[in-house]
C-alpha cells in the first residue's frame, strides 16, 4: 500500500473517520467564528468613528434628542448603543423621579455600569468556541490515533501476521489524526489570542468613551443647577 494521503484517507476505519470529520467540523466552526469576529469589531469601529464624527456638534450643544436619534443611523458601532442607552436613561430620568433618591446622572451612571457588561459579552461572543477548539482538539486527534492503533492491531491479531510492514499502514493512519487535530488546534489558539487583543484594545475604547459621556452628561447637570433646574434639551 502506498503512503500518501489520498490513500491514507481511503484506507481510513469508521471510528476514524468519524473522528476526522469531527475535527474538520470544529475546524469549520472555528474558521467560521473567526471571520464573523473580525467584520463584525470593524465594522463596529468604523460605524463608532463616522458617529462621533456626525454627532459632536450635537452633543457640544446639549441636543440629547438630536444625538438620540443619529444613533439609530450607526447602530452597527457599538458607541452609538453606548450613548443612545445612556443618553435614553439620563433623558428619562430627567423627567421621572426616582423614590430612591439618586440623581438623574448617578442613575444614568449605574446603568452604563451594567450596560458595558452586556456590550463586553457581545463583544466577546463566539470567543469560547475558539478556546474550546484550541484545547479540545488536540485530545480528540489523540483519540482518533489511538483508535487508529488499536484498530491496526486488531487487523495484527486477525491475520496472524507482525512485524513492522504490517503495522506501518494502521501507524501512518493513526498518526494523520493527531496531525489534523494539531492543524485545528493551533490556528484556533492564533485566532483566540488575537481577536482577544482586539476585543480588549476595543473594550478600552468603548469604556473611556462611557466615562467621557458620564463627564459631559455631569456638565449638563451642573450648568442646569446654576440655571436653577433642568432645562429642555430638544432639536
Amino acid at each position: 500500500m502506498s503512503f500518501g494521503l489520498s490513500e491514507i484517507w481511503q484506507h481510513m476505519g469508521w471510528p476514524a473517520l468519524i473522528v476526522a470529520a469531527v475535527l474538520i467540523t470544529m475546524g469549520l466552526a472555528s474558521l467560521t467564528v473567526f471571520i464573523e469576529r473580525i467584520t463584525t469589531l470593524r465594522r463596529s469601529r468604523n460605524a463608532s468613528r463616522a458617529f462621533a464624527a456626525h454627532v459632536a456638534d450635537a452633543m457640544e450643544r446639549g441636543d440629547v434628542d438630536s444625538v438620540i436619534g443619529d444613533a439609530e443611523q450607526f447602530r452597527a458601532g457599538h458607541l452609538a448603543r453606548i450613548v443612545r442607552s445612556g443618553l435614553t436613561t439620563y433623558w428619562h430620568a430627567l423627567k421621572t423621579p426616582d423614590i430612591s433618591g439618586l440623581t438623574p446622572t448617578e442613575r444614568t451612571r449605574r446603568h452604563l455600569e451594567r450596560y458595558m457588561e452586556e456590550v463586553a459579552q457581545d463583544l466577546r461572543s463566539g470567543t469560547p468556541v475558539l478556546a474550546s477548539v484550541g484545547s479540545i482538539a488536540p485530545f480528540v486527534g489523540l483519540l482518533g490515533t489511538v483508535l487508529g492503533i488499536i484498530t491496526a492491531f486488531q487487523g495484527i491479531a486477525s491475520e496472524g501476521s507482525g512485524g513492522l510492514s504490517a503495522v506501518s499502514a494502521g501507524i501512518s493512519e493513526a498518526l494523520v489524526e493527531t496531525a489534523l487535530g494539531l492543524a485545528v488546534a493551533i490556528p484556533a489558539v492564533l485566532a483566540f489570542h488575537y481577536l482577544s487583543n482586539m476585543i480588549a484594545r476595543d473594550e478600552g475604547a468603548l469604556n473611556r468613551a462611557a466615562g467621557e459621556l458620564l463627564d459631559t452628561i455631569e456638565d449638563w447637570a451642573e450648568r442646569d443647577a446654576r440655571r436653577g433646574g433642568a432645562r429642555e434639551r430638544v432639536a
